[in-house]
């Protein structure tokens, strides 16, 4: 779990870093030119993140599904080489994706300098402002909607209902509770990212594309470290000794 954390940890850095240093630089400037180049970079990154992290959160469920349904061969199960060739598939697939879609991206036509509806260079923005036929992208776009979106999220789905069948079969209600509370932090950033990620595509208002594209950039980001940091022992140790040190003072 602490491998696919780190690479979680990388991926929230990276996705902050991609979209909140242009929004900062917007505020404090004004100036909200950005260059075509500088745009697909900033695509390409974001499409890398969100595709990245839809691939971990499968991988951490597959990893919560052998911990609880098979404890005794949880270490052989989940060894240090099927953690990695769990994780390098996850960058190395969203990489290919970000490529096509950039490429895809850089094809369209536009009429002189567009304005997008966002903070940031988003994929519905783009297609919006295109003056060109953009049938291919968008079937390309469904087609990844469905293999890097709605798959992963069954597959998760499908570990959680093995999860529950075998913590069903703890006798003790403190056992269930203490097994099924470890998998906690993962399904409350798994909603949180395919809840707001399903809000902002599926939605058609100015103002909530703007809402939902800011829950999606910056909070799930946040939360990621702030969900699993309360889940564990040793920081929530470090806050008491804290907070009974600010007290005595």
């Amino acid at each position: 779990m602490y491998f696919f954390l780190c690479n979680l940890s990388t991926l929230d850095i990276l996705y902050v870093s991609t979209t909140l240093p242009k929004l900062i630089y917007i505020s404090h400037t004004g100036d909200h030119i950005m260059s075509s180049t500088g745009c697909l970079a900033q695509f390409y990154l974001y499409i890398l993140c969100a595709d990245t992290e839809c691939f971990l959160l499968t991988a951490m469920a597959i990893d919560r599904y052998a911990a609880i349904c098979f404890p005794l061969h949880y270490s052989l199960i989940m060894s240090k080489q099927v953690c990695v060739l769990l994780a390098f598939p996850a960058w190395f697939m969203s990489s290919v994706n970000a490529s096509i879609a950039t490429y895809l991206a850089y094809n369209l036509m536009f009429c002189g300098l567009i304005e997008i509806k966002n903070f940031f260079c988003d994929l519905k923005a783009l297609l919006f402002s295109s003056i060109k036929d953009t049938t291919s992208f968008k079937i390309f776009v469904n087609v990844g909607a469905v293999s890097i979106g709605a798959i992963p999220f069954c597959l998760i789905l499908a570990s959680y209902v093995c999860i529950i069948h075998t913590v069903l079969k703890i006798k003790s209600s403190d056992g269930r509770w203490k097994t099924f509370s470890s998998c906690s932090s993962h399904i409350t950033i798994v909603f949180v990212y395919f809840g707001s990620a399903m809000c902002l595509y599926m939605t058609k208002s100015l103002e909530q594309d703007l809402i939902f594209s800011m829950m999606f950039v910056t909070l799930v980001p946040m939360l990621n470290p702030l969900v699993y940091s309360l889940r564990n022992k040793d920081i929530i140790q470090a806050l008491r000794r804290i907070k009974k040190k600010n007290i005595e003072k």
